[in-house]
This record gives structure tokens, sequence and C-alpha cells, in this order.
């Protein structure tokens, strides 16, 4: 099969054609690793379903707790994140110019972390106000799939820094390329689980 059927992340066979090949299995192994991370979402949401209409336990309701500013700065603060990681991606396959990927994941990072930190805050007043998980079902439920989202993201940022220094220190290997292929699919798997999480948890849960 000739290169230009593979396809890679980011489909490195013109211009690096063992790293090209060496993604091949790679990304096929990290894609198994990423459909079981999505089995567990997958639980968490039904979990989420079924107590936000029956384990309230007369504590507050979707409709109580939420307001959709917050969310949909943290909404767009991730998409945006998303979209500089595709600039970090072409810089790797068009130009293999290290400092412009550089700069477009640390763009990245910092868009990553300001979604951590207003997330976090979220916790925290809702905490200060009484609603924990020990007060309903439903809040348990809430509190794990929002905040097994945030862990993710929270591992994606420490996996960036990781990458910044090994792009500093090793340059654009091919190993270097390969985990940065595997970050990107990471980093947008979480992207479309927050889209579900905003969709699902918050807009629902308003217009209830």
């Amino acid at each position: 099969m000739s290169a230009r059927h593979h396809h890679p992340g980011l489909n490195l066979g013109n211009t690096d054609p063992e790293t090209h090949e060496a993604a091949e299995s790679l990304l096929f192994g990290f894609w198994i690793f990423l459909m079981s991370d999505l089995v567990l979402f997958a639980l968490l949401f039904a979990t989420y379903a079924a107590t936000s209409q029956h384990g309230i336990a007369g504590g507050p309701t979707p409709a109580d707790l939420f307001e959709l500013k917050n969310p949909f700065i943290e909404t767009l603060l991730l998409l945006v994140s998303s979209f500089t990681f595709g600039l970090a991606a072409l810089a790797l396959k068009y130009r293999q110019d290290r400092s412009r990927l550089m700069f477009w994941l640390v763009v990245t990072f910092l868009l990553g972390a300001g979604f951590v930190v207003m997330e976090a805050r979220d916790f925290m007043k809702m905490a200060s106000e009484g609603h924990t998980p020990q007060q309903s079902a439903y809040l348990s439920a809430f509190f794990a799939l929002v905040g097994t989202h945030g862990l993710h993201v929270t591992a994606g940022l420490m996996w960036i820094l990781i990458m910044l220094v090994q792009v500093l220190v090793f340059g654009l290997a091919g190993e270097v390329k390969t985990r940065l292929l595997r970050l990107a699919i990471f980093w947008h798997m979480l992207d479309i689980v927050w889209i579900c999480i905003f969709t699902f948890v918050y807009l629902f849960g308003v217009s209830q």
C-alpha cells in the first residue's frame, strides 16, 4: 500500500516516511486506549442521566444549580485550544518549525489551564453553598462526570509541558513526533467529551 493511503494522524508520509510508518501501529494502539476511556465516560453519562431525574433527594435540581455563563466561556476556551493545537500540528507537519510548534503548544496550555481554573472555581463555589457530592446521588454523579473530565484535561496539560521539554531538548525526532500525534488525538477527544457535557449537563439542565 502506498504511503498516501496511510492516515496516522498528521499523515507524515511525504515529509518523514520513517515516522509515518512508526505511527501506524502506535496510533492504532492509542485509539484502542481512547475507546476504553470513552467507555468510562459513557458509564458516567449514563449514571448522571439516571440520577439527574431520580437522585435529587430533596436537594437542588440542575436548573437550580447552573448558569450558562461560566460553562460557555469554558467551552470557548477548549474549542479555541483545539484550534491552536491544530496550528501546532500544521507547524509540525508542513514547516518542521520547532519555535512555531512550541509557541502554539504554549498557547494551547494557557487556554487549557484557564479552563481548569474556571472549573475549579465553579466547584469551590458550589461547595461553599453546601452543594457537595454527599448531598445527593445526582451531585455525586455530576462531580464524578465533570471532575473526571477535568482530571483528564489536567493530565493533558502535564503532557503538553512534558512535550515542550522534549521538543526543546530532542528537537523534532521521530519519537517526539509520534508522542505529539497521540497528544493531539487525546486533546481533541477531550474537546468532544466536553461538548457532550456542556450539552447534556448544562444546556439540558438549565432548560428543565
